[in-house]
This record gives C-alpha cells, structure tokens and sequence, in this order.
C-alpha cells in the first residue's frame, strides 16, 4: 500500500477538513491520509492523555480512525471535524480503561485531595524524570481521570472550552472547573519550579505519524 505522495498532500491542504470528507465520501479513500496527518497529534494526545500509555495511544488511535472512517458520511457538520473526531478516539480509550477497570470517574468535590495524593504517590517517575518534556508528562498523568483529557484537550491542545466540553460530553461549568483544579495541581507541582511548555509535551512525531497512517489506510483499502 502506497502513502499519498507529499506533493498531492501539499496540493489538498488549501481544503477543510469539511471538503476533503466530502472528497472521500465520494470514493476519494486515499484523501483520508490528509485529515489523519492533520489531526494525529491531537487525537494522539486525547488517547494518550486517558490511556497513559504510547502504545496503546497509538492502538486507540488506529481503530477511532476505522470507525471514523465506517460513519463518515454519518458526519453531519453540526461540530466540527476535527471535535467529532476527537470524540470518537474518546469514546474509544474510555471504552478500553473502562474494559479494564481503570478509569476512575471524577469526583468534583474531592478533586483538590485526590490530585495531590496521586501526584505524591508517585515521586520516583518524578525524581526519573529528568528531561523537562517527560517530567511535565508525568505530572498531567498524574492528574486524575477526568482532569488529564480536559487539561491535555484545552491548554496542549488549545481547543475551546465550548470544543472540550463537545469532546468529552460534558458541560461547559464542568470544563472550566476542572481545568483550574488542574492548572492550580499543575503549578504547584510543576511549574513554578520549572516554567514548562505544555506545548512541547506529548509530541506526535514523524515516524509514529508514519506508522499509525499506514496501518490505517491498510485497514480501511486506502
């Protein structure tokens, strides 16, 4: 199976994500290459930041792309792409932790003593972690479940809070609150110490963007 050429992704890249659906709806499949590398990293993150783990992120990843693709024309345009994306991948890393048992639902009232006991719990991944990348990834898993994808979705990510909310049905109120429990944890572990980049964590490179289109274009006759 051969990736779209990086010339014809250049050439597609002028469309929304709105018109290259339309393009692949109409039998296009290779196009679907173009909406995947634009939104890796933020699907990537979403799983990542509910899984805890690369591996399984990127396993999350591979099949919220397949179901994308199977309910495609089912997307009606009324949020955008990329946050009907977003939720799918969602729904697809909760389904796995609630499998499994370990996802843990968020307790509003007792969110300031629950994340601080979690990020106590575990001082020898923050003493390990020396690079200040992986040091800030290990301070967001930290967070508990609930508070790491609102804060990975918000302030990584940088979607709305009306986009967040979307993304992980959810209120607006609800966002909000979670996200400045997190942000107050955060500083308090982490950044006043070390004045981190929320950006330049939890990067989707290259070659893991690479591995996980192909597997899905194999999957999906791209």
């Amino acid at each position: 199976m051969h990736l779209v050429s990086a010339a014809v992704l250049e050439q597609w890249q002028a469309l929304s994500d709105e018109q290259i659906v339309a393009q692949v709806v109409n039998g296009q499949t290779a196009l679907f290459e173009v909406l995947m590398r634009r939104h890796n990293e933020r699907v990537y993150r979403a799983a990542r930041a509910i899984v805890r783990d690369e591996r399984e992120a990127e396993d999350v990843m591979q099949q919220a792309y397949v179901n994308a693709y199977s309910h495609l024309r089912q997307f009606d345009r009324r949020a955008k792409f990329s946050t009907w994306l977003t939720r799918i991948a969602i729904n697809e890393a909760l389904a796995r932790t609630r499998r499994r048992d370990r996802y843990e639902p968020f307790d509003e009232e007792a969110a300031g003593d629950t994340m601080m006991t979690r990020q106590q719990a575990d001082p020898e991944r923050q003493a390990f972690a020396r690079e200040l990348g992986t040091l800030l990834e290990g301070a967001v898993d930290a967070l508990p479940d609930g508070a790491r994808e609102t804060f990975m979705l918000r302030e990584v990510e940088g979607l709305s809070t009306a986009e967040t909310a979307e993304s992980l049905g959810v209120s607006e109120d609800v966002v909000k609150t979670r996200l400045s429990r997190a942000r107050a944890t955060l500083r308090r572990a982490l950044f006043e110490r070390a004045g981190l980049a929320a950006s330049n964590a939890f990067r989707f490179e290259r070659p893991r963007c690479d591995r996980v289109v192909e597997a899905v274009m194999s999957r999906i006759g791209g």
